[in-house]
């Protein structure tokens, strides 16, 4: 049945007619047979026919170890990197004025447009390059209304409180200002012991719009399964073509971004 539904698929629509009055015959014959065949075998059937007509080659990735335990920086560039920095490059607009970056100022020297003042945000305070030390879910030392753009590139996942977290990011804006968020889908473990989240859209729609509103925020996911193997196993984006990572899949994406604005 899968394999003549396959068939049919591939068939215009104008000579769909005369196949099924050829193909009647063959198709009652199948039906009489198959009402004979106990379900349960019937079903490892079809499931046998749809494995020989869709063959799964794993090739090298039939392996119980990743090809890189470091993300496949030591290949080339991690695969999510892709997503996050087209993201931000997209938007780079958005970063300007007073700019806040996590950890480092990478994302604010590659796309930042007219940036007149910058901060790096690190709750290690052994960061040399952190001129705010801070829990971002208890940063009440930081004041509120102050930068235009805080890019939180995946970060929250190793954030218990993501509420808190996400709450400091809106207060800390000026009106107007944009958070650009990105948050994992799929991803190993960087800290095992405090990698606490992985998200979803809908986990996403809801955590921002709660606190930025609902009109104001902008999710979207991004990947698929081929982005999403590739980058579980250490491959790096450049073993990939961009033809194969912009297609993108609701089901299996790889990241999540948010663009949110403070009113």
């Amino acid at each position: 049945m899968y394999l003549l539904k396959k068939l049919r698929e591939r068939i215009p629509p104008e000579h769909r007619k005369r196949l099924r009055r050829l193909s009647r015959p063959v198709m009652d014959f199948w039906e009489n047979l198959r009402e004979r065949i106990p379900p349960e075998r019937r079903k490892k059937w079809s499931q046998r026919l749809r494995r020989l007509s869709r063959p799964a080659w794993m090739g090298t990735l039939r392996r119980t170890r990743p090809l890189s335990s470091h993300f496949g920086i030591d290949r080339g560039t991690p695969v999510d990197r892709y997503y996050i920095e087209r993201f931000l490059e997209e938007h780079q607009l958005d970063i300007h004025g007073y700019v806040l970056e996590v950890k480092d100022s990478r994302y604010i020297d590659r796309y930042g447009t007219a940036v007149d003042r910058r901060e790096i945000l690190d709750i290690d305070p052994a960061n040399p390059r952190a001129s705010i030390i801070a829990d971002l879910s208890a940063a009440d030392s930081i004041p509120s209304n102050t930068f235009d753009c805080f890019i939180l590139t995946q970060t929250l996942m190793y954030i218990y409180d993501v509420h808190s977290a996400v709450s400091h990011a809106h207060r800390i804006l000026r009106p107007g200002g944009v958070l650009l968020v990105t948050v994992p889908v799929v991803s190993r473990y960087c800290t095992p012991k405090a990698d606490y989240w992985r998200f979803t859209l809908p986990g996403c729609s809801a955590l921002f719009g709660e606190v930025f509103g609902q009109n104001n925020i902008m999710v979207r996911s991004h990947g698929n399964v081929l982005a999403a193997i590739a980058f579980l196993t250490g491959m790096a984006y450049e073993e990939l073509s961009n033809r194969e990572l912009d297609v993108s899949d609701d089901y299996i994406p790889l990241i999540i971004t948010v663009r949110a604005v403070k009113k």
